[in-house]
């Protein structure tokens, strides 16, 4: 192995050793790799260099431009469709790449490697790592000369051979970076499949995707894509389990585990059963993902995904069986989806209803409660407070409003609730302001802002989203842990007490002598930064 490629390192899969995705001799000669010269590469180097120049802090119009020459126009251009950015730039999140990063790390036989800025790849794969990766995060390193010569994209190559092994991997994903994007490394030209191995190559750039969540569909509908074609050619491998023996109702979005278990529960009385939740665990359920009989966005913003179910043939339904109208609402417009029986839907409802009912009624949530996250669930977990009984004036969601969402928006919007799409923090700052919430759900600066003012809160994803939401399973179970920070205002009051007159900003602490003020110096440092500015031309630091 290279020195180049030092940090590229075989992926550790518990499933090593099963049977690939296709045939072939692990070895590959030297000769059978396809021939592609620098010049069919379609970047200039001059755009090379302005993207390189600019690096990840030279801004998202410069980074964009840069693209936008070197040829990734129609990326871009689906992307804005996809994942429309208004009605400001971007909401503030992590890194959108590290959503493609998790799902290709959570797949079964699948191997990722990263091509992008050291710095970035090192957030990444830290970042993963926290959130319990247990394999390698692939690296192609690059500098200034193999950004402009091309030689990255050989690079690239090279590593994609090194680690498209059947006995090891059923897909390789290469995912490109700010920079690599911005530079129009061409990752359309790696071959698509080596030895069996399929290779899986998009832009996740910062500048092109708003949210970590949207990342997730476009990894997950490029792998869909991809079956489509393969299932269109010939017979494909059956699930792991075997196929199932009613029509399937495919779900689109990650959940709790109990989640999909309780939703096949609810489908049964209508003759369907539970299918593959996308993102998928392995590359075999995307095909029993494209043969279902109704597709359902349970979290709305897979647009990717919704347009190969669409292009399968596949219709897609919105919301979720999600507290008492939303399971009736949803279990309507999945039994006319598929052609049910009026009794066969009246009789899930029968069922079902009633428990959902007796669990919301159990377990009551008394108190004003503001919610926001970037998970995409927002709006399922306010249906569900609400019926619980909270009262929920605001929901701020990182992602955008879609037609899939359309159903819980109006729900929400007939109850009196605030709906803010693509939520800055600003937002959902100023929401805890406006409202004065008894409990704050959300990220974790909304948590930290929520808490300095004494107000009880509550991390949206490690907290709320780690919990069952759908059917009689979910109804109640937000009402321990809410309840119990609903209860904790008296501790919170008792702390605000304490370290009253402490001072904040600045000023935190307790002092001798007050520190001052010097608005003075704070105005000739605006001035030189804005010198600054203007001697290194726009998109540079200011």
């Amino acid at each position: 192995m290279s020195d180049r490629h030092r940090h590229l390192m075989e992926a550790s899969d518990p499933d090593v050793g099963r049977a690939g995705g296709g045939a072939g001799s692990p070895d590959h000669p030297q000769d059978t790799k396809p021939s592609v010269k620098i010049d069919q590469i379609p970047v200039t180097i001059e755009t090379k260099a302005s993207a390189k120049d600019s690096g990840c802090h030279g801004g998202q119009e410069t980074l964009r431009a840069a693209a936008r020459a070197a040829g990734q126009s129609e990326t871009l251009d689906q992307y804005a469709r996809d994942y429309p950015a208004g009605p400001h730039d971007q909401p503030q999140s992590m890194c959108p790449a590290f959503g493609s990063l998790r799902v290709g790390l959570r797949m079964r036989r699948t191997a990722t490697i990263l091509s992008g800025s050291a710095c970035c790849v090192y957030g990444l794969s830290f970042t993963s790592h926290f959130y319990g990766a247990r394999r390698t995060v692939g690296y192609v390193p690059f500098d200034s000369e193999t950004l402009v010569t091309g030689k990255l994209f050989e690079d690239i190559r090279e590593s994609v051979y090194q680690v498209a092994d059947p006995a090891v991997n059923d897909a390789v994903v290469v995912i490109n970076l700010c920079v690599p994007t911005a530079s129009g490394v061409p990752l359309r030209l790696l071959p698509k499949e080596i030895n069996g191995v399929r290779i899986i190559g998009i832009d996740v750039p910062g500048f092109g995707v708003p949210t970590h969540a949207e990342a997730k569909d476009v990894l997950a509908g490029a792998m869909l894509r991809y079956a489509r074609g393969e299932a269109e050619q010939g017979p494909v491998q059956a699930p792991r389990d075997g196929r199932k023996d009613k029509p399937t109702v495919t779900l689109m979005g990650e959940m709790f585990p109990a989640d999909p278990v309780g939703i096949g529960a609810m489908l049964e009385p209508l003759g369907l059963a539970a299918g593959p939740v996308v993102p998928t665990r392995e590359w075999r359920e995307l095909y029993a993902a494209l043969d279902c009989a109704v597709g359902a966005a349970i979290h709305p913003f897979y647009t990717s995904c919704v347009r190969e179910l669409n292009e399968a043939g596949r219709e897609v339904v919105g919301s979720a069986p999600v507290g008492y109208d939303g399971t009736a609402a949803w279990l309507e417009a999945i039994g006319e989806a598929c052609g049910v029986a009026r009794s066969a839907v009246d009789s899930a409802k029968n069922r079902f209803l009633p428990a959902i009912k007796g669990a919301l009624s159990a377990a009551p949530i008394k108190g004003r409660i503001t919610l926001s996250g970037y998970e995409g669930s927002e709006l399922l977990v306010a249906r569900l407070l609400i019926e619980s009984g909270a009262d929920v004036p605001y929901v701020g969601t990182a992602c955008p409003r879609t037609r899939w969402s359309d159903p819980d928006r109006e729900w929400l919007e007939s109850k009196g609730v605030r709906i803010q799409f693509r939520a800055s923090l600003e937002q959902d700052l100023a929401a805890i302001e406006e409202f004065g919430p008894d409990l704050a759900i959300g990220t974790t600066p909304v948590v930290q802002k929520a808490k300095e003012k004494g107000i009880p809160a509550l991390y949206f994803t490690n907290l709320i989203s780690a919990r069952p939401l759908m059917g009689p399973a979910g109804a109640g179970s937000l009402a321990q842990i809410v309840n119990a920070a609903l209860s904790n205002q008296a501790r919170f009051d008792r702390m605000k007490a304490f370290f009253e007159g402490v001072g904040e900003g600045y000023t935190t602490g307790v002092w001798e002598k007050l520190p001052q003020e010097y608005p003075e110096f704070r105005e000739r440092m605006r001035r030189q930064r804005q010198r600054v500015a203007g001697q290194n031309g726009p998109g540079e630091m200011s």
